[in-house]
């Protein structure tokens, strides 16, 4: 299977997929073989692909440029959430393919990042579309190119990319994260801190409403009371931390 990317740039898909485990930080999700800033500025000035540029921030997409084979790949989490009606439609998901990529030629590209989040039930499964239109046909596949995440494709074309149990991957930047199974706090207070940092409550949080601000309010004192699955709880802290610091005193 060819997989265009930026109208023009293609990729083929190969049985290869990354042998990294996601790191979700909250707002992103990166399969990466570097451990800090300073080996992520080498990694980019190594491989060729998309990357940020200045005030330009797409979503990272990087390649050995040797091999041409597919090296590493950051994605930016919307804040818009898709309505109930919206996320009813998704199509039926096509069993993952596990697989790399390979690009055609050794040329930067642009990739887009995505507009809507859908949301499964208790946020089992984060779906993240290019566009709501997406909903209007089906998948054709779904390349698993590291476990649990995986490109959405259509007519060709990568339309999105699906992360599964994201409590699991949760993390600060840069660290691997915990090994042992997320606690049920976490999974419930992951799904209110999704709630406030997204599109509508987060612009009730923005505007003043006392039932949102109570909200991030009650969300910080547990996350900073909690005594399990610590390394979690921090990222969802660092996630919530400029609402806090913005809007926590109101």
């Amino acid at each position: 299977m060819e997989l265009t990317f930026d109208d023009d740039w293609r990729a083929t898909v190969t049985d290869d997929p990354l042998p990294v485990t996601p790191r979700f930080a909250g707002s992103s999700v990166a399969v990466a073989p570097y451990g800090d800033v300073e080996k992520r500025e080498r990694f980019l000035a190594a491989t060729f692909g998309s990357q940020e540029w200045l005030w330009d921030t797409p979503d990272v997409l990087r390649f050995d440029r040797e091999s041409r084979r597919l090296a590493g790949a950051e994605f930016r989490m919307p804040y818009t959430t898709a309505d109930h009606e919206s996320v009813a439609r998704i199509p039926a998901m096509p069993a993952t393919r596990p697989g790399g990529l390979r690009a055609d030629e050794v040329r930067d590209f642009r990739l887009e990042t995505c507009t809507v989040l859908c949301r499964a039930p208790e946020d089992g499964v984060l779906v993240c579309l290019r566009a709501l239109d997406v909903l209007d046909e089906p998948l054709e596949a779904c390349v698993g190119i590291a476990p649990d995440l995986a490109l959405l494709v259509q007519h060709a074309t990568v339309v999105g990319w699906r992360l599964t149990d994201p409590v699991r991957y949760l993390t600060t930047a840069f660290t691997d994260p915990d090994p042992a199974p997320p606690a049920g706090t976490t999974r419930r207070l992951f799904t209110e801190c999704l709630d406030l940092v997204t599109v509508p409550v987060a612009d009730d949080v923005a505007d003043g409403e006392p039932a949102a601000l109570a909200r991030l309010r009650a969300a910080d004192q547990a996350l900073r009371a909690q005594r399990e699955d610590r390394y979690r709880a921090g990222a969802l802290l660092e996630l919530i931390a400029t609402m806090v610091e913005d809007y926590g005193d109101r």
